[in-house]
């Protein structure tokens, strides 16, 4: 559906409809949105490390998961949601579910002051894994994305299969290296 043509909830509308990779924050749902469900692991902070999502739209799903022989939690967070909107055929409406904080107020606080100061933080160092905060950036400028945050490990249905696809992808890279 065009983004001209979708009916955005009252509470998120700052001007018109959304334009194409607006970031928001919030907790509405918007209708005929895909839902995509992320987490990322690791076996060591460096170490072995899986990402795994969960993609949701009308009747259908997909789980997706992938992993790293060397990487970090962080890393995989991020992966796990690049690879998910990575895998949306056209732009749409993506409601996007973290357990991360890291990922959710890296794209939706952090990232435009990054940008403006060239990559580099408030304390001018280099920022961390801009590498995928540069594909994130660029994978949410494809859709309309709105970010949730929930506590991980709390029994939130889609983040505990997120976990265990991420779980799947460190397993299989266990089972390739052996």
């Amino acid at each position: 559906m065009a983004a001209s043509a979708r009916a955005w909830p009252a509470r998120h509308r700052t001007r018109g409809p959304r334009a194409a990779g607006e970031v928001v924050s919030g907790t509405a749902q918007v209708a005929d949105a895909v839902r995509l469900f992320t987490d990322g692991a690791c076996k060591g902070n460096p170490g072995p490390g899986g990402w795994g999502a969960v993609l949701q739209f009308g009747g259908h799903e997909k789980e997706l998961f992938g992993g790293e022989a060397t990487t970090t939690n962080n890393r995989m967070e991020l992966t796990a949601v690049i690879e998910g909107l990575n895998a949306l055929k056209r732009p749409c409406a993506v409601e996007i579910t973290t357990d991360s904080q890291y990922v959710k107020n890296g794209i939706t606080q952090w990232i435009h002051n990054w940008k403006q100061n060239g990559w580099r933080t408030a304390a001018r160092k280099p920022v961390k894994n801009d590498d995928l905060w540069r594909r994130l950036d660029e994978a949410v400028r494809q859709h309309q994305v709105t970010w949730h945050w929930v506590k991980g490990h709390s029994g939130h249905a889609e983040n505990e299969r997120a976990d265990a696809l991420a779980n799947r992808g460190i397993e299989q890279l266990k089972q390739r290296s052996s």
